[in-house]
């Protein structure tokens, strides 16, 4: 697993967080859903990035 790709998925995964978070404060559902959606593919990359890297050993 490269350190940036580690990097940018978990930048998309904080800015999912923080985006849901900002819809549900001002009750902007479509904005807490675009936000889950980013969080949920960060975290869904990460794991790919894993799987990908205990194969290669």
């Amino acid at each position: 697993m490269s350190v940036g790709r580690t990097v940018k998925n978990k930048t998309q995964e904080i800015k999912g967080w923080i985006t849901e978070v900002f819809g549900r404060a001002t009750r902007n559902r479509k904005l807490e859903r675009q936000g889950k959606v980013e969080r949920v593919s960060g975290n869904l990359r990460q794991a790919g990035e894993k799987a990908r890297h205990a194969f290669r050993r």
